[in-house]
């Protein structure tokens, strides 16, 4: 059902965690399935107010739900780290997936949720300048 690249994510996730003092935090969930994410974000600003250049410097996240779902919100959090905001907000579902090996369909909704708590994070983050 699920792929090597899903199980190694799920069972050992990458920047799994909490960060105290980050820059933004987003939660999403899926109430029919049950998962939820949060996502958080130290950024490290270039001096500018256009924070679509200001770098992702870390981030971690914290997922409750099936392997799919954390699989995604650790796939996720490799793809964008390091990248500018601007570059990270570009990142889709799809490509979430196919990093993954492909999602069964039902469980497709982890990788929507994963780049849906991104953006809620940094959404959270702009809220926060």
């Amino acid at each position: 059902m699920y792929s090597n690249i899903v199980l190694e994510h799920f069972k050992n996730p990458h920047n799994q965690g909490k960060i105290v003092d980050a820059d933004g935090v987003g939660q999403v969930g899926n109430p029919v399935c049950g998962d939820v994410m949060r996502i958080y974000l130290k950024i490290k600003s270039d001096g500018t107010q256009n924070i679509d250049n200001h770098k992702i410097e870390n981030i971690k996240f914290e997922t409750l739900g099936c392997a799919a779902a954390i699989a995604s919100t650790s796939m996720l959090t490799d793809l964008v780290k390091g990248k500018t905001i601007a570059q990270a907000l570009k990142i889709t579902k799809q490509q979430v997936a196919d990093e993954l090996g492909g999602l069964p369909k039902v469980k497709v909704h982890c990788s929507v949720l994963a780049v849906d708590g991104l953006k809620a994070a940094v959404l959270a983050y702009k809220n926060k300048i």
